[in-house]
């Protein structure tokens, strides 16, 4: 045989064994979904995801304690702001009586 049609014969060969990988792996995942569907495996992939994401986010908060309480600090000031300005006197006061409309614009 001549070189190019051994090398030829060659390639043929390992084209056909990348297919049957292929096709291999092509069965292999319809059996794959056939077990567990897509809901499944999006929930599965969830909840790993946020496994590491809580793990990540505790490592930083210990890394970064002054920026954390700083954090907490500001949003219970912004959830107190209005009796904390109550406190100070500069509150600002609301209008308790609804306005309805007079009986004059009613009739017009």
């Amino acid at each position: 045989m001549t070189d190019r049609r051994l090398r030829m014969l060659e390639d043929k060969h390992l084209r056909d064994s990348a297919r049957a990988l292929v096709e291999a792996d092509v069965e292999h995942i319809k059996a794959d979904f056939a077990n567990k569907g897509m809901a499944k495996r999006a929930l599965f992939r969830l909840r790993e995801n946020a496994g590491e994401l809580y793990d990540e986010a505790l490592d930083v908060a210990n890394s970064n304690k002054g920026a954390v309480a700083a954090v907490f600090a500001a949003l219970v000031v912004w959830f107190a702001r209005n009796p904390l300005l109550d406190m100070v006197g500069l509150g600002i006061e609301q209008d308790d009586e609804r306005t309805e409309p007079s009986d004059e614009a009613a009739e017009h």
